[in-house]
């Protein structure tokens, strides 16, 4: 899949913005995600149950088109949680868009109820655009449940234009409700009219608490798994899921998980991933795994990412990896055990915290990783 050349906003990662458009029956967002080729997926949370769409075009006076989703030929309604793909969109076209939504008040066999209906102000994006020459994105790792960090790292970022976000892992501490998300992912990531998509590569923290389960319903993976590939202009980019730091029977996870097979699963994913074309083909090759094979302690998680994809990485000669989990920033240079540098993002404490961008052409690829004081604290320039 190609990313799209989005515009950059201006006002992301302000917590405190009052309700969009003070439509008090929307609780957040909307924000966007990537979905396929010449598509984006927008979502976005109410309050009560409802149905909703959205209503799109290439200009911002004209919004002619209308999408909704259909479910085995049931549209989709009676729901808090709405996710609405945008399909057939011209590579690299500004478009604009608005949610709209009708509240159900009463949802029986042969009577349904609506309340009032919404449409939200206009915003834009500019769709995937496969043949996009040049990009830029910004990293951002071990948040850990502290949304203000991320309207005050944006301020180091140089580059003009943003063309997604990538959050590599721990930007929650734990998931206790959908609450957590809106607060600590969807809030600070839907701000601005101009919207920017993120994808999320998973750590250890969104593993646990109650509604660990449920993150699928709010954040699209890109596949079916956590684990997945997408090209972004030059870069070809593969993200794996690192699971849990500690042994599967350890008492903190009470026998609930099995993280030993599903690495052991992604391995063939990846050791399939590498051989294809597309891969071997593309100017730059980027790994993001929130816990790196090394430089992150002796614990199980780090060992059995080492077993089971060191060797692997080192055959794909991929350009470098990225990951966090540390909470100690740095730059790793290449050597005998992994032939590629990796860099590790810091943690959620003043003074530790980072953000990673990244600037590619067909020419060079540069990556920045800054502290929360705009210093640069390392580069890698290929």
């Amino acid at each position: 899949m190609s990313l799209a050349g989005f515009l950059p906003f201006t006002v992301w990662g302000n917590t405190n913005i009052d309700t969009p458009d003070d439509i008090s029956d929307l609780k957040a967002g909307p924000y966007i995600q990537f979905s396929g080729e010449n598509q984006i997926t927008v979502r976005w949370i109410t309050n009560v149950p409802a149905t909703g769409w959205v209503e799109f075009g290439n200009r911002e006076n004209d919004l002619s088109q209308k999408a909704e989703s259909i479910s085995d030929g049931l549209v989709d309604a009676n729901q808090t949680i709405h996710e609405i793909t945008l399909n057939d969109l011209l590579p690299g076209e500004m478009y604009f868009f608005s949610i709209c939504f009708k509240t159900i008040e009463k949802f029986d066999p042969y009577n349904v109820v609506f309340g009032d209906e919404y449409s939200s102000q206009v915003y834009s994006f500019r769709a995937i655009n496969r043949q996009m020459e040049k990009v830029s994105f910004l990293v951002f790792n071990d948040i850990h449940d502290r949304p203000e960090s991320f309207a005050h790292l944006m301020k180091y970022k140089e580059s003009a234009q943003t063309d997604f976000v990538l959050l590599n892992g721990d930007i929650m501490g734990h998931i206790d409700g959908e609450d957590k998300i809106v607060k600590n992912v969807i809030q600070p990531l839907s701000q601005g009219e101009r919207k920017v998509p993120f994808v999320y590569s998973r750590g250890n923290h969104e593993t646990r608490g109650k509604f660990a389960r449920q993150l699928p319903s709010y954040i699209t993976k890109n596949s079916d798994d956590y684990y997945f590939s997408f090209k972004a202009g030059p870069i070809y980019c593969i993200v794996l899921d690192s699971g849990e730091d500690k042994e599967d029977n350890d008492k903190e996870y009470f026998g609930l998980v099995s993280f030993d097979s599903y690495r052991e699963k992604q391995t063939q994913w990846l050791k399939n991933e590498i051989k294809k074309k597309a891969f071997k083909k593309a100017k730059y090759k980027l790994v993001f795994s929130h816990i790196p094979p090394f430089y992150s302690g002796s614990r199980h998680g780090t060992l059995h990412c080492r077993q089971l994809w060191a060797d692997v990485l080192n055959e794909a000669k991929i350009d470098m990896l990225i990951s966090g989990h540390t909470h100690k920033y740095g730059i790793h240079p290449a050597n005998k055990d992994h032939y590629y540098p990796i860099v590790i993002g810091g943690g959620p404490k003043d003074g530790t915290r980072t953000i990673i961008e990244v600037n590619a052409t067909n020419e060079q690829l540069n990556l920045k990783l800054m502290d929360d004081q705009g210093r640069i604290q390392g580069k890698l320039n290929l």
